[in-house]
């Protein structure tokens, strides 16, 4: 079983997760630890459980997603998990940055890539990979059916959907792949967003006006 610890970093407010299990093996996605403040909240967290981080990986590249990948990387030697289209994005956060007054130093090493339909095992558990594109070219979310949640990135929040009027956003793609790839899961599959609280599937059929 996964338990997950969520983190609310930088001034964009981005959701941080850390998955860990029984055994204190974790994954950490999306570090947008920015401050130093952040960093060393996120590394006491998994100093003070014992926890070996195992996997870093990013649902999508935009920069609030990505301020820590660098950090994480180098302070665990962990190869960042992507999908392919995301370089790109990766790339570009920088510039992202100083628009918004905030530069940081980008992840510069391999990467694994992610596709649609694959399984991250950590352990005994296991996380599908869904590709659900719209927010951002190469956007993921991570499916655990044995515990009942997904990791949705920036695609679908609760009583909201990700912008998609960014550089290779699409709003119709968006639409479609959260009906298709996150609406279809289990009406109790809890929701863990890349901003703001958890929701429920069933929650957001029945009440989120962007998708109805």
């Amino acid at each position: 079983m996964l338990t997950i610890k969520s983190f609310e970093f930088s001034p964009i407010q981005e959701n941080t997760y850390i998955l860990y299990n029984e055994f204190n093996d974790c994954i950490i996605i999306d570090p947008g630890c920015y401050f130093d403040a952040e960093k060393e909240e996120l590394v006491a967290f998994i100093t003070d459980n014992k926890l070996t981080p195992k996997m870093l990986i990013n649902t999508h590249c935009h920069l609030d997603h990505v301020f820590g990948n660098k950090f994480i990387s180098e302070k665990y030697n962990l190869t960042l998990k992507i999908h392919e289209n995301e370089k790109a994005v990766l790339a570009f956060a920088p510039t992202s940055g100083l628009m918004y007054n905030m530069p940081f130093d980008n992840y510069k090493g391999e990467f694994i890539l992610l596709s649609a339909g694959d399984t991250i095992s950590l352990g005994k558990d296991v996380l599908k990979v869904l590709l659900v594109p719209g927010h951002s070219p190469g956007s993921l979310a991570f499916y655990c059916a044995e515990d009942k949640f997904v990791i949705s990135g920036d695609a679908l929040f609760k009583n909201s959907v990700g912008r998609s009027d960014l550089p290779g956003g699409n709003h119709e793609q968006l639409i479609k792949s959260i009906k298709e790839n996150l609406l279809s899961l289990p009406h109790d599959t809890v929701v863990y967003s890349g901003h703001g609280p958890v929701t429920l599937v069933g929650d957001e059929k029945r009440n989120n006006l962007y998708l109805n």
